[in-house]
C-alpha cells in the first residue's frame, strides 16, 4: 500500500509541475501581448518625431487598438472558438511576430495604423482562450489562482514591460523596441508549440450555437455592465495618475515613473488577493475591492500633499485596481457557463470599453471641474458599480431560494 503510494506520487508531482509550466508560458504570453498593447504610451513622442506628425495624431493609433479590441473581441473569439487551443495560441503570437515587426519597419503613421490594427484583432482572442485553458489546466476550484498567475503578466508589463520598453527605446530606438517585441513573441511561440498539450475545443456548430447563446441572458449582460463600470471607475483617475501625482501632490517630473512603478508593484499583491478571493464569491470580491478601490482613490487628492499618508492611499488604490482584473474576469466566465471564451472576450470588450470612457470622463472632468475633480468623480463610478454589485448579489440570493 505505502509502496503504491510512493510509486503515484512522482507522476502527480510531475503532472503539477507542467501545469505549472504551461500556465507561466502564458504569463509570460500576457506579458509580451500586454507590453505590445501599452508600449506605445511611452514611445508616442519619439515616432512622432520620426514620423513628422503630431502628438495628438500619433495619440490616435492607441485609440484604434483599444476600440477594435472592444469591437472585434467577441465576434472573432466565438468564430475561433473550436480550434485547438495550441494551434490558436501559436497563431496568435506568430500575429504578434509580424505586427510587431510590421510597426519596426513602418514608413508612415498609416502602415503603423495597420500594424496596431492587426494584433488588436488577436489580442481578445487571445484573452477568452487563455483565461478559459488556464482554468481547464488548473481544474475545478482553482480556476482564480491560475487566472490570476495569467493576470500576472498584465502587471508585470504594466510595472516593467512598459518603462523598460521605453528605456530600451532611448537604447535602440522605437523601431528596436518592436523588434524586441517580434523576438519575443516568436520565442513565445515557439515554446507553446513545445511545451503545450493539444487542447481541443467544442467542435465548430457546438461552439457557435452555445457560444452565442449567453448573449441573451440578462444576468449575463448585468456582469458585463458591471465590468464597464469598473473599469470606466478604475481609468477615469489611473489614466491621469501621472499628472495628479505631479501637479496635486508635487512630484517632481523625473520622479513620477518610479511612483508609478511603485504603484502597479505594490498592485501585485491585490492581483493574488482577487485570484484566491474570487474562486469563493465572484460577486462577494467584486464590492470588497470596489470599496477600497473606491476609498483609495477618494483619499489621494486631498491627502496629495501628505507624502507619507498619499503612499498608503495609493496602497490601497493600487491593491484594488490591480485585483479587479482577474476577479471581473473570472466573474463573467463563471456567470458564461460554457461559454467561457466568448464570456472571457465579452470582459476584454467591457473592459476596453471602461478604459476608453474612463480617459474621455476623467478629462471631461478635468476641463470642467479641474485635476482635484477625479478622485470624486471616480469614486462616484465606483459607487454606482458598487450599487449594480449588490443589486446583483440580491438577485443571484432571491434565485436560489426560488430554486
Amino acid at each position: 500500500m505505502q509502496a503504491s503510494t510512493l510509486k503515484a506520487d512522482p507522476p502527480v508531482h510531475e503532472a503539477r509541475a507542467r501545469t505549472g509550466l504551461q500556465i507561466l508560458i502564458m504569463a509570460v504570453a500576457a506579458f509580451v501581448i500586454v507590453t505590445t498593447e501599452f508600449l506605445i504610451l511611452g514611445l508616442l513622442p519619439a515616432l512622432a518625431r520620426d514620423l513628422n506628425i503630431s502628438i495628438d495624431i500619433a495619440g490616435q493609433v492607441v485609440t484604434l487598438f483599444a476600440f477594435t479590441v472592444m469591437l472585434f473581441g467577441p465576434v472573432l473569439t466565438a468564430r475561433l472558438a473550436h480550434i485547438d487551443r495550441k494551434k490558436l495560441f501559436t497563431m496568435i503570437l506568430l500575429v504578434f511576430v509580424a505586427s510587431n515587426a510590421l510597426a519596426a519597419l513602418s514608413p508612415n503613421i498609416w502602415v503603423l495604423a495597420l500594424a496596431r490594427f492587426i494584433p488588436a484583432l488577436a489580442l481578445p482572442v487571445f484573452w477568452g482562450t487563455a483565461s478559459e485553458t488556464a482554468a481547464q489546466l488548473a481544474g475545478p476550484g482553482n480556476a482564480g489562482k491560475a487566472v490570476s498567475k495569467v493576470y500576472m503578466g498584465i502587471s508585470a508589463a504594466l510595472v516593467f514591460g512598459i518603462p523598460l520598453g521605453t528605456l530600451a527605446s532611448d537604447a535602440v530606438g522605437w523601431r528596436g523596441s518592436f523588434w524586441i517585441l517580434a523576438l519575443l513573441s516568436l520565442l513565445i511561440a515557439i515554446l507553446i508549440q513545445v511545451c503545450m498539450p493539444q487542447l481541443p475545443a467544442s467542435p465548430k456548430r457546438e461552439a457557435g450555437a452555445s457560444q452565442t447563446r449567453i448573449l441573451g441572458s440578462p444576468r449575463f449582460l448585468a456582469h458585463i455592465v458591471l465590468s464597464v463600470l469598473a473599469f470606466t471607475a478604475m481609468f477615469t483617475a489611473y489614466t491621469y495618475l501621472a499628472e495628479m501625482l505631479e501637479r496635486l501632490a508635487g512630484i517632481p517630473s523625473a520622479q513620477v515613473g518610479w511612483w508609478l512603478m511603485g504603484f502597479g508593484a505594490v498592485g501585485m499583491l491585490g492581483n493574488h488577493l482577487g485570484g484566491s478571493l474570487v474562486d469563493r464569491n465572484p460577486l462577494g470580491a467584486t464590492v470588497l475591492f470596489l470599496l477600497i478601490l473606491g476609498a483609495g482613490m477618494l483619499a489621494a487628492v486631498p491627502l496629495a500633499a501628505q507624502h507619507g499618508w498619499l503612499v498608503l492611499a495609493l496602497a490601497a488604490w493600487g491593491i484594488a485596481y490591480t485585483a479587479l482584473f482577474p476577479i471581473c474576469q473570472v466573474r463573467v466566465m463563471q456567470a458564461g457557463g460554457k461559454a467561457q471564451a466568448l464570456a472571457a472576450s465579452m470582459n476584454i470588450s467591457a473592459a476596453n470599453a471602461g478604459i476608453g470612457l474612463g480617459a474621455i470622463l476623467g478629462g471631461l472632468g478635468i476641463r470642467h471641474f479641474g485635476l482635484a475633480s477625479l478622485g470624486l468623480l471616480a469614486t462616484a463610478i465606483a459607487a454606482a458599480a458598487l450599487v449594480v454589485a449588490v443589486l446583483m448579489t440580491r438577485w443571484k440570493g432571491k434565485a436560489a431560494t426560488a430554486d
